[in-house]
Parts: C-alpha cells; structure tokens; sequence
C-alpha cells in the first residue's frame, strides 16, 4: 500500500480561490466577520428603502446613491473580499465609511446615528482596518 498524502493545511494557501463563494472561512476571523457585516447590512438597508419608499425630499440623488452603494456595494465587497480580491477589500472600506459621511453631511455630525446601528457601523469600520484584516489582504489579495 502506497503511504497516504500529507494533510493539506489551510494556512498553506495554495489552492485557487473559488469565484463562486460568498464568504470564506479560510480567512481570519476579522475579515470573515466584516464579510457577514457587509452582507447584512445590505440587507437591512434595502429594507430601510422599501420601508421609506419614494419619501426621500429634495435630497433624493444623495440618498439614491447612498442606497445604490451600500446595497450594491455592500454584496459586491462582501464577494470580492470571499474572493480575494483587492478591489473588494477598498470597496468594502468606502461602503463601511460611507454612513459617518452621509451622517456628517446631513447633521454635521458623523455619530448621528441610532446606538445600535452605530454599533454595527463602528464595528464594521474596525474590523476591516484590523491589523490582521490588513496583513492579510497585503499579502493574499490579488
């Protein structure tokens, strides 16, 4: 009998990223998270507009664009960051910015938020510049 091969090591990271994945557990523990984050939050916006509809007021570009990039952008990151890909990885950056600016624009003030949205927000922010989110995507993104 032949011996048998070797355990391969996820750490290893030799083998091709599947295309068709939307989170990736061999990434760490950060970047798996703000995957999750990315996607929920998409979610929750789109509910957030089905909820308001078309009562957006005279700053209907503003938030039209704010719903385009956190829903669309929010699933698009979360796939390229799945993905390794190092366009997911800055578009993930801007969709978890992207509240404290409209908060700033619309209140001056980028904490404007309810407490547990901002929870959510701050925690997105931070575990995509984590320095283990960083290296990481340093190193394997593509």
């Amino acid at each position: 009998r032949p011996p048998r091969p070797l355990p391969r090591c996820a750490s290893w990271h030799t083998d091709p990223v599947d295309s068709r994945q939307w989170v990736n557990p061999s990434q760490p523990q950060t970047l798996t998270i703000a995957c999750f984050l990315l996607y929920i939050n998409a979610v929750f916006t789109l509910l957030d507009l089905v909820r308001i509809g078309g009562r957006v007021g005279g700053l209907g570009i503003v938030f039209g664009l704010y719903f385009l990039l956190r829903i669309g952008g929010g699933v698009l990151a979360g796939h390229g960051i799945a993905t390794e890909r190092k366009w997911g990885y800055g578009l993930a950056i801007v969709v978890a910015l992207v509240p404290f600016a409209l908060s700033l624009y619309l209140f001056g003030n980028p904490l404007a938020n309810d407490l547990i949205t901002l929870v959510f927000e701050i925690a997105l922010v931070a575990l995509l510049l984590h320095p283990q989110s960083r290296s990481y995507q340093k190193t394997w993104f593509r």
